[in-house]
């Protein structure tokens, strides 16, 4: 089963930075982005794009949360060296990403290879998955989400 926009996201858990993560311990509104590799360009951009903007987002009733395979030891240093005021989901089994059907192939350096689909998803108090965005390109995104989140 794959989420979808209008439908319920059904609860999940993973690691995270500062512990456990469950779908259904978020109160009000979340953001959850998919990125595809700590300590990269685009996903290091993304991350402080969304740290800036996180006391808009809390303002606005809305957590965020980040997720990549990465391990939660990578996870902890890419916080650290952003100083991200928000935790960071592990997903190294891939369990998220299925859910949330992120995982695509991609070309790099002229090779086909399979990774995370940049993707962002804004899911309701109520578990509604509100909007998604997929294979986001990293300038102005932080601003439409937040726009969006703002007009809840």
């Amino acid at each position: 089963m794959t989420v979808s926009v209008g439908k319920k996201v059904p609860d999940f858990s993973a690691e995270a930075t500062g512990g456990p993560f469950r779908l259904k311990g978020v109160d009000g509104t979340l953001v959850l982005y998919f990125y595809p590799k700590d300590n990269t360009p685009g996903c290091t951009t993304e991350t402080a794009a969304f740290g800036a903007a996180h006391p808009e987002f809390r303002a606005a009733g809305a957590a965020v949360f980040g997720i990549s395979r990465d391990s939660l030891r990578s996870h902890e240093g890419f916080k650290s060296k952003l100083d991200i005021p928000f935790e960071l989901i592990s997903d190294p089994d891939e369990a998220v990403c299925a859910l949330f059907d992120v995982m695509k192939m991609k070309n790099m350096y002229g090779k086909q290879v399979r990774g995370v689909e940049r993707s962002t998803f804004v899911i309701g108090a109520d578990r509604t998955l509100l909007r998604e965005w997929r294979g986001v390109k990293v300038p102005g995104h932080v601003d439409e989400v937040l726009q969006f989140v703002r007009s809840l």
